[in-house]
């Protein structure tokens, strides 16, 4: 497998959603894959792919999400010439293209009412019509459909069909978020940090600091594996020092003291007017300001004025600390 399709983990969790996957591969039937965004649902739709009699057929992909809904039929089963505004000449469907194959049903949920009804056709008999045609075509397709929705709550509040969704359960994988994949984060870290140092051309790898290791752990990953690879990625490319241990890492790459500030604020403000009563005389910039002092210092007491440390502690990049401890006049006081 490329680097872009590597399974890692060591996980029971993990594991046993693989092995669910790998012995579904070999029979003909749909699949389900359900899981949070960045948990690999398309890996495991390809696995599904390369490990079935159909290997060596096409694999076809279509993200339900990401075309309007008058489109997503046409794609699906094609159109002939003049079925519609634009429709210059005939195309084949994704279900065409993938005939012999698999189709890769991406975010299934967002799927159209008229869409979901032609699909649930196709998966019973074989069988699609192109728009603006009659004529019905045989085609012989496994069906593998992802998303993140709950699937049988929409079934129950009528928002997905019902039939449709037990036409395509004959398995269902759930793949398990990141969070809930023991001491699988320090292995994943371990992996994309070596990809990149070794992108990046340096000799070695000199992996994570013990407190870089600890931040990893202790997130949420609400982006999964996803976020976890661009965390990681970021960080190493980011080091100076391929000798030394990656110490800072910065969730959120977002955070910049020159972000434009969101209405949040202003609701806050608007339930609570005694708010602005405890501004000191300066006004709000002054009160920012001292706010950001405050912080600063008690990080640094709390590394024991590391300023590596108190950058992961802060999720600041290095040179986003040792800014901040410029602009108040900190910077003589914190250690390398």
């Amino acid at each position: 497998m490329n680097r872009e399709t590597d399974f890692i983990g060591q996980s029971s969790a993990f594991l046993d959603a693989v092995e669910r996957a790998s012995r579904a591969a070999a029979l003909n039937r749909p699949v389900l894959v359900i899981g949070e965004r960045g948990t690999g649902k398309e890996l495991v739709a390809e696995r599904l792919h390369r490990l079935s009699p159909r290997w060596d057929a096409p694999l076809v992909t279509m993200n339900c999400a990401a075309l309007p809904e008058t489109l997503i039929e046409a794609e699906l089963f094609g159109h002939e010439a003049g079925a519609f505004t634009g429709a210059t000449r005939a195309r084949a469907g994704r279900f065409e293209e993938a005939d012999g194959g698999t189709l890769f049903l991406d975010e299934l949920a967002m799927l159209s009412a008229g869409a979901q009804e032609r699909l649930l056709r196709a998966v019973e008999y074989g069988e699609v019509t192109r728009i603006g045609s009659n004529r019905v075509l045989r085609v012989d397709v496994r069906i593998v459909a992802a998303t993140n929705e709950n699937l049988p709550r929409l079934a129950a509040q009528g928002r997905f069909r019902a039939d449709l969704l037990d036409r395509l359960s004959f398995e269902v994988i759930t793949l398990p978020p990141l969070r809930a994949r023991e001491n699988d984060v320090a292995v994943l870290a371990d992996h994309f940090g070596r990809r990149m140092a070794s992108e990046l051309g340096w000799d070695g790898w000199p992996g994570f600091s013990a407190e870089a290791l600890g931040a990893l752990d202790a997130y949420s990953w609400p982006g999964n594996v996803r976020e976890l690879r661009n965390v990681v990625e970021r960080a190493v490319y980011r080091w100076d020092d391929p000798e030394a241990p990656v110490g800072v890492l910065e969730f959120d790459p977002f955070i910049s003291p020159w972000v434009t500030e969101t209405s949040e604020p202003k609701a806050a403000i608007a339930e609570d007017p005694q708010f602005l009563a405890e501004l000191p005389a300066e006004g709000f910039r002054a009160a920012c300001l001292t706010y950001e002092k405050q912080l600063l210092e008690a990080a640094l007491e709390e590394c024991r004025h590391n300023q590596r440390r108190a950058a992961t502690l802060l999720m600041l990049s290095y040179d986003q600390l040792r800014h901040a401890l410029r602009r108040h006049g900190l910077l003589d006081r914190a250690a390398q």
